[in-house]
């Protein structure tokens, strides 16, 4: 039975007009990007299925341009709503951080750092780029690696903090392995920054490790 054949309180879209969006469950939520069903499939059923096949909704937004476009159902107009529904919520977070110093607000840090980089499939190193109240100023990606490691070069990074005027900074990269434990040669690549950083009245403030649902901090331990 298509979705407009059902009762007006069970549509997706009118539930989540008269109940909010928190009331409606997961293939609920990507029914109403996806539109409409395929043929013996309202848009409800086809959610339900693309979450089955991909094992969650956090698995079905990560996947892949080829392997969504070969799934029934999803082509290169659904995949793009899916992608751009992840980049919102992305870019939600990174409002967020503006709203106030940095510091003050860990935990937010802590939440865009992981929507941005725990379902990267190969390392990336960031930098948080803060002024003197510690207000973000920019958030940039400056070295991607593969699957095990990136490259990182203290020059660029320092060359990048002054290009912004940034009097801190705040520094970031993921683990794919989804294990947020730094490295020796995290450790390394962190003091070796920090003190060319240093060198240009430029401080670290933190360097933070995105793994599956976890941020290790480098303050925290007293790394730093």
């Amino acid at each position: 039975m298509a979705i407009r054949e059902w009762p007006k309180a069970e549509r997706p879209r009118e539930k989540l007009l008269d109940r909010g969006s928190e009331a409606l469950s997961d293939a609920e939520l990507i029914a109403i990007l996806l539109g409409s069903g395929v043929r013996g499939s309202s848009a409800v059923d086809l959610a339900r299925k693309l979450i089955e096949r991909f094992g969650s909704i956090r698995e079905l937004l990560r996947a892949d341009r080829s392997e969504c476009l070969s799934q029934l159902g999803l082509g290169p107009a659904r995949y793009a709503l899916l992608r751009a529904a992840l980049e919102l919520a992305r870019r939600h977070h990174l409002d967020r951080l503006r709203a106030g110093p940095l510091v003050s607000s860990p935990e937010t840090t802590r939440e865009f750092l992981l929507s941005q980089l725990r379902d990267r499939p190969y390392e990336v190193f960031c930098c948080l780029h803060l002024n003197a109240r510690h207000h973000l100023i920019a958030f940039e990606e400056l070295f991607r690696g593969t699957i095990d490691g990136a490259s990182v070069h203290p020059r660029e990074v320092v060359k990048a903090a002054l290009a912004r005027n940034a009097a801190a900074v705040i520094l970031a990269h993921n683990h794919p392995s989804g294990v947020a434990e730094p490295s020796h040669a995290d450790e390394l690549i962190t003091n070796r920054l920090r003190d060319a950083l240093a060198l240009v009245d430029i401080r670290v403030l933190d360097h933070l490790v995105v793994g599956d649902g976890l941020c290790m901090s480098f303050a925290e331990r007293g790394l730093l």
